[in-house]
């Protein structure tokens, strides 16, 4: 049965090792490889994922299957100009094979109704192009197009391969 709780310290190792697999997923992608420079948590990520459990205006949580930690998924709340907030699920990623069994599902539920208890405006999150289960995934959860990031890389290509300016989740 799956489930989804909030995570606790002694879930960040397994936090960075799903972290790693998420790198790893989106990298090669189009856009991945400036979605890795930009987007992506911080190293070191265990002490990124850390900071990240004494915030109050962020939230991380795992998702699990028979109590096995097999996804994990955060929402981090930024000011808006005019007062305002809008939440920002930064990360959300399930492992490749455990994936379609609704982990995503509640994971985002979850993370969305933490940035609703902010009054957050509404909810942003990213997909690579191309990513199509990912954006099928966050479409399916009730998630549309507000932007398009427009990108194009300078002389060489140096600052990234192909379109970005989005990515951060991970076939949920």
């Amino acid at each position: 049965m799956e489930a989804t709780r909030a995570a606790e310290l002694d879930d960040l190792g397994r936090i960075v090792e799903l972290a790693g697999a998420m790198r790893a997923e989106l990298e090669p992608m189009k856009g991945g490889q400036l979605w890795a420079r930009r987007e992506r948590a911080a190293d070191p990520l265990d002490v990124t994922y850390r900071a990240l459990l004494d915030r109050d205006d962020a939230r991380m949580v795992v998702g699990t299957v028979a109590d096995v930690v097999i996804g994990f998924g955060v929402a981090v709340v930024e000011p808006l100009r005019d007062g305002g907030a809008l939440g920002v699920l930064t990360d959300l990623f399930v492992e490749p094979g455990a994936r379609g069994v609704g982990v995503g599902e509640a994971m985002t539920r979850d993370l969305v109704a933490f940035c609703d208890a902010r009054r957050c405006v509404g909810v942003d999150a990213l997909a690579l192009p191309g990513h199509r289960a990912t954006k099928n995934f966050f479409e399916g959860s009730g998630f549309t197009a507000r932007a398009l990031v427009m990108h194009r890389a300078s002389g060489s290509g140096a600052s990234g391969s192909g379109a970005s300016g989005s990515g951060g989740a991970a076939g949920p």
